[in-house]
């Protein structure tokens, strides 16, 4: 084949890869905000709001939010509502083409260590299509994932430019792109051992160690580990404050709360979990609850058993088939940070998790199927029919995966109708329900929650205010006085609970339910405002102006309703 045919073949992938990809996730471009974490980290994030700013610029680098520290995260955001207000599919745009942008990207760097042009076009392709990937790209949140995972790759590909140049300026490009990774979101930690890998497989960096000649393998190995220390030394500072900024915000669980021995449990569970939906990923959703109840001591049994027949297998096999070691080992350990061994958040596990560490079972499969096949007459055809067809099959899967993002009502039905005892899914439904003022729905919604979840305080104080638009005061009384038998500090639920008093005429208990909200949050805009009212009610005015001036500098529009009522 003349280097002219190839290189218009290598153009074609570069297309058909961008094309396919942007076919799958087009729709996007319609969908909204969805009110699970979109809220905090965009739309009612002041910060964001207001665009680049030096005061949001300093924000970002300095405060942590939402228990994460992701100043390149939130700069972003703050450039999309600069560029394009609260457009939400315009975000969304933003987010599909990074994935476009990371597929090519994958695909040039896989094409530039291993020289192999459809293997590497099959891994890129299988990337951009897997339906386990939908969310990383369909959640405006999880831009955190497209952005980090561009540049992991562009630190791959100017390694890549370090190692065939030897070029010290190419050295300090490869750090660089990592900082700026690790400021996106810091699970891209486990980046230098993957150099390690692709040192081993498929760069060859480390033939001098396989011919066990000592002083030549002892040196070349140090050399490799050494030139990974700057790496390293970045990887464990970036740790350090990931944990400590979501130990010190609560995302992370008490060691005590959750045992080891559950977590570790979960973790082999999830590990099992991942390699399975990769081959069928079946009813996918945006939460998968965590709950160490309905682990069983034989699934956890069985799935160790075949990860650890993998794992001797790929020790076994590696030393031949070195795009096996390489391949699973880069799916093992960039799931480590997320495999909840410490555990953060209340999820089981996520599909968002598997976006780079796919990328290692994909490599797995475009390189061992071809030599599985290598003495089939036809093996040529037989991959190509075959990659067609499951790569169309990942395509239309994905497509439909798409579509559940299009809002949160859509997103957490659908996360409900697969999954069991999803109290957060049916908090969120509930959520979304009840803001576009289908009461009753989210009522049903906030029972089936705190039904699975007793101690839910925040469904309890969601399902009083269904309860109160209803017109069923007395049901939204007893909802909210749970919600603060759960969590005494609750001022929401006190604010709520005094602003029906305030309805039913019960002034004195308002009152009294209020001023135990602004104790707690004393810029709670709405218990100043209930607190307020009540105050006229019984004829205090001056109180009620005292309400209104610290209303003045929390809520304008709280404030001018209750300047009206003062006015009267």
């Amino acid at each position: 084949m003349s280097k002219f045919a190839k290189k218009n073949i290598i153009i074609f992938v570069y297309f058909a890869l961008a094309v396919s990809t942007l076919l799958v996730f087009w729709q996007v471009r319609n969908f909204d905000f969805i009110n699970c974490d979109d809220d905090l980290y965009v739309y009612e994030n002041p910060h964001v709001v207001n665009g680049l700013t030096n005061e949001s610029i300093a924000w970002a680098f300095t405060t942590p939010h939402v228990g994460n520290w992701l100043p390149l995260t939130w700069l972003s955001f703050m450039l999309d509502y600069q560029l394009f207000g609260a457009n939400p599919g315009l975000m969304h745009l933003v987010n599909m083409l990074l994935h476009i942008a990371n597929t090519l990207l994958l695909f040039g760097v896989l094409k530039k260590m291993t020289s192999s042009l459809w293997p590497s076009a099959f891994v890129a392709a299988a990337f951009a299509l897997h339906p386990m990937h939908v969310e990383s790209v369909a959640w405006i949140i999880e831009r955190k994932d497209v952005l980090s995972t561009l540049f992991l790759l562009l630190t791959l590909a100017a390694y890549v430019s370090y190692i065939r140049k030897r070029n010290i300026v190419w050295y300090l490009l490869t750090i660089l792109p990592f900082v700026l990774g690790l400021l996106a979101k810091p699970m891209i930690v486990t980046l230098p051992f993957l150099l390690l890998l692709l040192d081993y497989w498929p760069l060859g960096r480390f033939r001098a160690v396989e011919k066990k000649k000592t002083n030549i393998s002892q040196k070349a190995f140090s050399f490799l580990v050494l030139e990974k220390v700057p790496f390293f030394a970045v990887s464990v500072v970036s740790s350090i404050i990931t944990f400590l900024v979501q130990k010190g915000c609560g995302a992370v669980a008490d060691v005590n709360a959750l045992a080891l021995q559950s977590r570790v449990a979960n973790a082999v569970l999830s590990y099992s979990k991942y390699v399975g939906r990769m081959f069928w990923p079946r009813d996918l959703a945006v939460f998968y609850p965590y709950d160490a109840r309905t682990i069983q001591s034989w699934q956890v049994a069985v799935c160790l058993l075949l990860l650890t027949v993998v794992f001797v297998l790929t020790i076994r096999f590696g030393r031949k088939q070195k795009y096996l070691f390489t391949g699973w080992f880069w799916f093992l350990g960039t799931l480590v940070p997320v495999i909840g061994i410490i555990q953060s958040g209340a999820q089981a596990y996520a599909d968002r998790y598997t976006y780079i560490s796919y990328i290692g079972l994909f490599i797995i499969i475009a390189w061992g199927l071809p030599e599985l096949l290598s003495k089939w007459r036809h093996r040529k055809i037989v991959l190509a029919v075959a990659s067609a067809i499951v790569l169309t099959a990942m395509g239309i899967s994905a497509y439909g995966q798409v579509s559940y993002w299009k809002n949160s009502n859509s997103l957490f039905s659908r996360a409900v109708e697969v999954t069991q005892n999803n109290y957060i899914a049916y908090y969120n439904l509930g959520n979304s329900c009840l803001s576009l003022g289908h009461y009753q729905d989210a009522a049903e919604a906030y029972k089936q929650a705190v039904i699975i979840d007793p101690d839910y305080a925040e469904a309890y104080n969601n399902l009083g205010v269904s309860c109160k638009s209803l017109g069923r005061y007395q049901d939204a009384i007893a909802a909210y006085k749970q919600a603060i038998r759960i969590k005494p500090d609750y001022a929401d639920a006190y604010s709520n609970l005094g602003n029906i008093y305030g309805k039913l005429g019960l002034y004195k208990y308002a009152i009294e339910a209020c001023k135990r909200a602004v104790k707690i949050k004393p810029d709670l805009a709405s218990a100043h405002g209930n607190l307020g009212a009540a105050y006229l009610a019984v004829g205090d005015k001056a109180s009620a102006i005292e309400e209104y001036k610290i209303l003045k500098t929390l809520d304008s529009q709280l404030a001018d309703k209750l300047y009206n009522l003062i006015n009267k």
